[in-house]
């Protein structure tokens, strides 16, 4: 049993001794800024397609789906409502975050990998520089930008998708769905919309330069990093939302 169990809890601290000196050089010299602003470009501009086209058909599909539960009430004119705080709340922060983690955490494991199997970080190590420092880090703290970033793009998308359902499908004015959208949303909303990917940034950029830098086996095993890569991060991110969802409504039980 113990034999079982040690491979595991190996691995869970080897992630968070990464973590650990990853978050530390965000505060130590050197700082490759034009590292941060490469990896910002790939990740944030790189996904931003994506993330639209998800961002604007979820809030379609959220409108269509609701608008049929509330007609049975009288409440069509509700659904900018239903649109804005599943969004902001829920769907925003964690379809992004997916999105980010299959096409970043795969790119990022693979990337790291190839530069393991090949020994470049063994002669970056040999030349003096920290791997952590000049890999690790510069992907974490552009991921902790972008993704906050890309969700608020995904969420006004999507409440755009939903206006375009509630206007052309359900008959509502323009103003009426906007002014319910305005509303509804409190701060509360805002700051868990916005505390998730900047918390899921961590976990899609250091899961992926994980598996990525214990990488072995040849081509074969950065195959198999970045597969680990991608159900990691997303797993995670699912498991991280329930405990800031269930904080936030401990902190408002009302």
């Amino acid at each position: 049993m113990l034999d079982l169990l040690k491979r595991p809890i190996l691995t869970v601290q080897e992630f968070y001794l990464l973590a650990g000196q990853a978050v530390r050089n965000v505060i130590r010299q050197p700082h490759y800024g034009d590292d941060i602003s490469l990896q910002m470009d790939q990740i944030g501009v790189g996904s931003l397609p994506i993330v639209v086209l998800t961002g604007f058909f979820s809030g379609a599909v959220m409108a269509l789906q609701m608008s049929r539960a509330l007609a049975q009430y009288g409440q069509v004119g509700k659904t900018g409502e239903i649109v804005a705080i599943s969004l902001v709340r829920e769907l925003g922060p964690v379809l992004t975050a997916l999105l980010v983690a299959g096409r970043n955490s795969s790119g990022i494991a693979s990337e790291l990998g190839s530069m393991k199997v090949t020994e470049q970080i063994d002669a970056m190590r040999a030349l003096g520089t920290d791997p952590i420092q000049k890999l690790v880090t510069p992907r974490l703290v552009a991921t902790a930008v972008v993704l906050p970033l890309l969700t608020i793009i995904a969420d006004f998308i999507g409440m755009f998708g939903g206006y375009m359902i509630a206007v052309f499908r359900l008959n509502l004015t323009g103003t009426q769905y906007w002014s319910s959208v305005w509303q509804v949303l409190v701060w509360d909303d805002l700051a868990q919309g916005l505390l998730k990917p900047f918390v899921f940034a961590f976990v899609v950029a250091l899961v992926g330069c994980f598996f990525g830098l214990r990488t072995t086996g040849g081509t074969q095993g950065v195959g198999r990093a970045t597969t680990q890569a991608v159900v990691a991060a997303s797993v995670l991110v699912f498991v991280l939302d329930f405990f800031i969802t269930q904080l936030f409504v401990g902190l408002n039980p009302k």
